[in-house]
């Protein structure tokens, strides 16, 4: 049974949760019988409800989307994916930062202002022109990509990296690629998700607090969480009212929605942290993040569909020979000897050619065979990285790696997630001043999290909750994230 789940590690409120295997006290010893007494009949047994009933499958369907944010170890790859990609994106053009988006590129204020005004984007860069603007933009889009990567106030680094993103890329729209549309979507995206239930700072702040609730302590009080979004509050109020907000009338509704909700899971968590509003704000909170979840999944799809079929329209993928030529170009062959031999090999070419339609069209025809299914990811992986070795396009290569996470099976995050914090262990235990002997002082004091459960029983969701047991053989029920 699904046990709807207290907040997450975003909005934390640590909840009583009863024993789950607390028995009644009133209850007679099964052995409290004389010996000599003989045989008693059975006790007839309570009839118990049958299920499969032509409402059970949508009730429990309707039950696992509200009580639950599903697949917390695909959302938190795919957000510490594409913090990480655009993070080093801006770490590599911070030499050229000023050529590309800023007041020396070719396509200057003037006409980024003209057709941010025609398209009606939006771009905090085009509040003004000035460098010190500018470079003050810049900074924090890498700081809040670098906290988004790290999982620190995960709810509100979301804004600010959707924020920065739309801010730079804006600026100068002909600079990007398809790499850098996906990562236009996805950062809107993930301000809607729970994406750090699972590997970041604000599971382990939370896991402290469902540990101090175990122990009848009240929560560690969050001085940081409020102060940043009472900040934030007159920027988005100043903004609003300068008309800063772009042409668009669904960010400015996001905006405010987000600002409003973290206002309410405030207010809810500290004068009613186990009331019928709390449910409430879960119910919606999972909704969201579930809706959301799916439709990262679909764009996924969909690139790929697209992709393939239009590939297939083309008369140099039809006979084979499409890769040839960009193995050939300098603008895309860092590694040339390389790439001469690849391109020197007619089969090779012809196999990779008609490999890489294959899969992008057969894949979304995939994701209810879970075998099939791996075996087209692992093949969209490895295509990628081809694309990044061969191509020179890492980033590219980078945001649409991060995007097929949503795809991968959770019994292998889970043990990617273990042989990580295995080989952290090792890696810090060999620093000065640690203890290899674990409970002496300077031992590696890793608090127990879902990326390491216990083998059986119920394990913490990092929220003072519990889940329904993990095995660990990634048995259990199939679903498109795994």
């Amino acid at each position: 049974m699904t046990i709807p789940s207290p907040a997450g590690p975003q909005n934390e409120g640590p909840q009583n949760v009863a024993p789950q295997n607390a028995t009644p006290q009133n209850v007679a010893p099964e052995n409290a019988a004389p010996h000599n007494e003989g045989p008693r009949p059975a006790a007839p047994r309570p009839a118990v409800p049958r299920s499969g009933g032509p409402g059970d499958g949508p009730a429990r369907a309707l039950q696992r989307v509200t009580a639950s944010a599903l697949g917390p170890y695909q959302s938190a790859v795919v957000r510490i994916g594409f913090a990480a990609t655009y993070l080093f994106f801006l770490l590599r053009e911070l030499p050229n930062r000023h050529e590309l988006y800023g007041p020396d590129s070719p396509w200057h204020w003037d006409l980024a202002r003209q057709l941010t005004n025609g398209n009606e984007a939006f771009s905090v860069l085009m509040w003004t022109d000035s460098t010190v603007w500018f470079e003050a933009v810049y900074a924090l889009t890498l700081l809040s990509a670098a906290a988004l990567l790290l999982g620190w106030r995960t709810r509100t680094m979301s804004v600010l990296f959707m924020v920065g993103v739309l801010s730079v890329q804006n600026r100068s729209i002909f600079m990007g690629d398809g790499g850098d549309n996906v990562v236009h979507l996805m950062a809107i995206y993930l301000v809607l998700t729970r994406c750090a239930q699972v590997w970041s700072l604000d599971a382990r702040r939370a896991a402290r607090n469902a540990q101090r609730a175990a122990a009848g302590l009240p929560p560690l009080r969050d001085i940081v969480g409020p102060a940043l979004w009472v900040l934030l509050g007159p920027v988005l109020v100043a903004a609003t009212l300068m008309g800063g907000l772009g042409g668009t009338w669904w960010l400015p509704a996001l905006l405010w929605t987000i600002w409003l909700s973290a206002a309410a899971w405030w207010a809810v968590n500290r004068y009613l942290p186990h009331g019928e509003p709390r449910t409430l704000l879960d119910v919606l909170a999972n909704l969201t993040h579930n809706a959301t979840l799916a439709v990262i999944m679909a764009e996924v799809c969909l690139i790929y569909a697209t992709a393939g079929w239009y590939k297939i329209q083309g008369s140099r993928w039809q006979d084979g020979t499409a890769l040839y030529y960009p193995l050939n170009l300098d603008y895309f062959t860092p590694w040339p000897a390389l790439s001469d031999i690849l391109g020197a090999s007619g089969l090779m070419v012809m196999v990779l050619t008609y490999g890489t339609v294959i899969v992008q069209v057969a894949f979304p025809f995939t994701l209810f065979n879970r075998r099939v299914k791996n075996v087209l990811l692992v093949a969209m992986i490895c295509e990628h990285a081809g694309i990044a070795l061969l191509l020179g396009l890492p980033f590219f290569s980078m945001a649409m790696i991060a995007a097929d996470a949503v795809f991968l099976p959770t019994a292998f995050l889970m043990w990617l997630g273990a042989r990580a914090t295995i080989g952290g262990r090792r890696l810090l235990s060999g620093l000065p001043g640690r203890s290899r002997t674990p409970g002496k002082p300077g031992a590696l004091g890793l608090a127990h999290g879902p990326a390491d459960p216990p083998e059986t029983g119920s394990v913490k969701d990092g929220w003072g909750g519990t889940e329904e047991p993990r095995l660990q053989g990634g048995g259990g029920g199939h679903t498109l994230v795994g």
